[in-house]
């Protein structure tokens, strides 16, 4: 009799473990290797990431060296043709993705943390400080976004760090609103409440407990910047407002439209980094509308049920 007991009470116990609810992370990653674009976007990403980690593995020439033919078609040396001054097409897209991806991330990941902190603080601090707040994030949302780009890049040196600079100096104000309205819905909520009872400071209250309740919202506009900044960084470089030296895909498009490249019928030096770009932009554009879907039911795909007809 006590065995028995002993047994049922042990099943129990494996029954209850089992049924404990996974952590918040564990039920994130199966939701996301469950949403299709999600799976897409990740895969994309990781192509560039792995391309930009080890460019040598995939192109053996050196994207800058100029000792092959002119504006030569596509073969199997070279798959996609050279450039005007005999530079191999297919290595320079290669080895530009290191520096575009960088540019991408290092822009959209200071950007976000420059918004969260000024949109979550003029939320939460409100009086002076939220007005004040509130008009900065105001100037930068009304001033003209390109010219301001191009007034910029023309006054600082050319270079990836400018090009840093000036993307990030004009690319947080809108999640920066964002941002604000979402910690205006917080800040009356019980545990902000605790946590001034409790003496705590303004900063732990923003960074320990209001911020990490964002953390969707905040991905999501790491990964809305990411698509803004990855199209407006080439944009500037094909404008010439980048450095000329730097190999991306930006500056590609510049040498291609200063060498004529779709008059001389070599369209692939003009095309091919134009589609990695629209590849990369679609890599991040789709892990974000699978962010949202995931952080959203009411977004997600209503898929039909199959009804299973009657033997």
């Amino acid at each position: 009799m006590s065995t028995a007991i002993i047994t049922s009470d042990a099943e129990t116990v494996d029954a209850v473990a089992t049924a404990r609810p996974q952590s918040a992370f564990a039920r994130f990653t199966q939701a996301i290797i469950h949403n299709r674009k999600a799976t897409a976007g990740i895969v994309i990403l990781l192509i560039l990431v792995i391309v930009a980690i080890f460019p040598g593995v995939f192109a053996h020439d050196d994207p800058q060296a100029a000792i092959y033919g002119q504006n030569l078609g596509v073969s199997a040396q070279h798959l996609l043709g050279t450039t005007q001054l005999g530079q191999d097409v297919f290595s320079q897209v290669v080895w530009g993705t290191r520096l575009t991806l960088i540019v991408t991330v290092v822009v959209s990941a200071i950007a976000t943390v420059i918004s969260m902190i000024i949109g979550v603080t003029a939320a939460y601090v409100g009086g002076l400080t939220d007005r004040s707040l509130s008009l900065l994030t105001d100037i930068f949302l009304i001033i003209p976004t390109l010219p301001l780009l191009i007034v910029l890049a023309s006054y600082l040196p050319p270079g990836s760090v400018t090009m840093i600079v000036v993307l990030t100096a004009t690319s947080w104000a809108f999640q920066a609103r964002q941002l604000r309205s979402q910690g205006l819905s917080l800040r009356a909520r019980e545990f902000l409440s605790a946590a001034k009872v409790r003496g705590e400071r303004t900063s732990y209250i923003i960074f320990v407990e209001i911020i990490p309740t964002m953390t969707s919202l905040i991905v999501a506009s790491f990964l809305g910047l990411s698509v803004f900044v990855v199209g407006f960084a080439a944009g500037l470089q094909f404008l010439g407002l980048g450095n000329s030296t730097e190999l991306t895909w930006g500056t590609m498009l510049y040498y291609a439209q200063q060498g004529g490249a779709l008059e001389a019928g070599n369209a692939w030096w003009a095309l091919a980094p134009g589609a990695a770009v629209a590849f990369m932009g679609a890599g991040f554009a789709l892990v974000n509308y699978a962010f949202d879907e995931i952080g959203n039911p009411a977004l997600r795909p209503v898929r039909k049920r199959r009804v299973r007809k009657p033997a």
